[in-house]
């Protein structure tokens, strides 16, 4: 699983789902190494018919129309949350097992390196004692690397240092810039974009501050200990503040108070069996994350709209990384899409965040860490509806694991990626999915007109007539959302919710297994929101979250 998708999906039960030479659906039996080696995914509803090529061209157009989207409101997102998820994506789809094909791997670690889970494995590998992993590790083998910044000359002199702690760990040798830019962490599509990847730094320095306050001998006892704390704190976190930001509040009370009604309800803790990933939330429901990015960001003192800088525009995110990017500023997509361009390897200090921008530290009393009004704020992440801002109608080759290759521009926009990869595994529509899981489907009217969403007036007719009757699903959860004040509802939220507690249920460290474990780290036995997270991983300074100043 790479990058913004999949070529080719295992599903467990059906095969190999991929496109054949002539770009056409298929489906193939895997190979033997294929079933042992392979990410597990299922199917959890009916298959759906494949949209044509034009209505979907005609769609993703559509979705990523130069239109004003609304902000997130009543409450409004902080805009960190947008790339919390896309973490979290990552965690539950890395394939733990794909860097040891030649590995000695026990057949149940092949199951279990193959299955989604929530417990953090992007940030930890195999751990500080295997070969390949050990080089995101500090030299004391249990503290985490990290990585340094490069001086500049821009702004002003306070920029003009290396700061250690503010970058992720990177190479620093090989013979190519992309070899020496390379990220020390076991999942690199956390440096596709510079939010994501100070978000890993984050829980970088939240496993090594977790660290410093264990008062414990050994290190593979302190190591152990420390990982399950951390992976506790960030379950309880994704529960109670993240996914109630995202999906229906009432459905996750439902899920995590009840049980699961429709995904791998035969399933019980302690069986020993695996869980997989509906294609159904891989390649929809969850992809709503897509719809809350901002063109831009009110980044940190250089950065924003009043600073000695332009905004941090979603390419320039892109650019100061080592999978998408090349550090270097004024790069334009085909330089981006050459591995080896520019001249720096190590994340340019003056694009350090400003935590204070991205989440809203008033939530947990600390108004001191407010940015200031005069220059932006903070962001909140746009709406969950059927919009996408314009820049992910051209994504850089690096965020699909396109560099060194060609291909037709409709290629590069997200929300045809989308919808082609849908119609590779014959998702079923939206309809089908509301017949499914027992709800009423939108009506004929909801889909064509929305609330401020996508205008589907430049489908012609038929198309029109097809996407309102066959709805792709991911287009169906993103209006149902947008009907729904930008909330994921019965159809999107229910497959989220219940993909997000199997995902934890079956996790080595589990809160769902363990529900009397209560978190150590918040203000309260109860609490514990991802800015206390920050707080206590930026042991609660202002210098630290935020270290360029106003």
């Amino acid at each position: 699983m790479k990058r913004h998708g999949s070529d080719s999906f295992y599903v467990v039960g059906e095969g190999v789902l991929e496109f054949d030479r002539d770009g056409q659906p298929t489906t193939r039996q895997p190979l033997t190494v294929e079933e042992l080696r392979r990410f597990r995914f299922s199917r959890l509803g009916p298959v759906g018919a494949p949209i044509d090529e034009m209505t979907r061209v005609a769609l993703a157009n559509a979705i990523t129309a130069v239109v004003p989207q609304p902000d997130s409101a009543d409450p409004p997102i902080p805009a960190g949350f947008t790339y919390l998820g896309q973490f979290v994506d990552h965690d539950m789809t890395m394939d733990r097992t794909d860097a040891q094909l030649g590995a000695d791997v026990t057949v149940d670690e092949l199951v279990q390196g193959r299955s989604p889970a929530l417990d953090l494995d992007s940030l930890y590998g195999r751990g500080p004692t295997d070969p390949h992993d050990r080089i995101c590790y500090a030299d004391d083998g249990v503290s985490l690397a990290v990585g340094t910044t490069s001086p500049t000359t821009f702004p002003d002199a306070q920029v003009d240092v290396e700061m250690e702690g503010f970058d992720l760990p990177r190479a620093g040798t090989g013979a190519t810039a992309a070899d020496r830019r390379r990220a020390l962490i076991p999942d690199l599509r956390n440096d596709e974009n510079l939010a994501v990847a100070q978000t890993h730094l984050a829980f970088i320095r939240f496993h090594n501050r977790v660290v410093a306050e264990l008062a414990l001998k050994g290190r593979q006892r302190l190591f152990a200990v420390a990982r399950e704390l951390v992976v506790r704190h960030y379950q309880w976190m994704l529960v109670t503040d993240f996914l109630p930001r995202i999906v229906d509040p009432a459905i996750v009370t439902d899920v995590f108070r009840n049980g699961r009604r429709f995904f791998d309800t035969d399933s019980h803790p302690g069986l020993g069996v695996s869980p997989t990933m509906p294609i159904e939330f891989s390649v929809a429901a969850y992809r709503v994350g897509h719809s809350m990015i901002r063109g831009s960001y009110e980044w940190n003192r250089v950065f924003n709209i009043a600073g000695p800088g332009s905004n941090a525009s979603l390419l320039l995110l892109f650019t100061f990384t080592g999978t998408s990017g090349n550090f270097q500023g004024g790069s334009q997509l085909p330089e981006l899409d050459d591995p080896n361009s520019g001249f720096v390897d190590t994340l340019p200090t003056n694009w350090i965040a400003d935590f204070r921008r991205l989440y809203d530290f008033t939530e947990v009393d600390r108004p001191d860490l407010v940015p200031p009004a005069t220059a932006g704020g903070g962001n909140v992440t746009k709406r969950i509806d059927t919009l996408l801002v314009d820049p992910l109608n051209m994504l850089p080759a690096g965020t699909f694991g396109g560099r060194g290759t060609k291909f037709p521009d409709i290629q590069r926009n997200l929300a045809y990626r989308n919808l082609t990869r849908a119609r590779m595994v014959r998702l079923a529509s939206g309809q089908q999915m509301a017949e499914f899981l027992g709800v009423a489907p939108l009506t004929t009217e909801q889909i064509l007109q929305g609330d401020n969403g996508a205008r589907l007036d430049t489908l012609t007719a038929e198309q029109q007539v097809r996407v309102a009757t066959e709805t792709p699903l991911w287009f169906y959860i993103l209006r149902e959302a947008e009907l729904n004040n930008g909330l994921l509802g019965p159809v999107g939220g229910r497959i989220v919710a219940e993909v997000f507690h199997r995902a934890i249920e079956g996790s080595r460290t589990s809160i769902v297994r363990e529900p009397a474990w209560r978190p150590l780290f918040g203000p309260d036995s109860n609490t514990f929101r991802m800015t206390d997270l920050l707080l206590f991983a930026f042991e609660g300074k202002a210098d630290l979250l935020n270290p360029l100043g106003d």
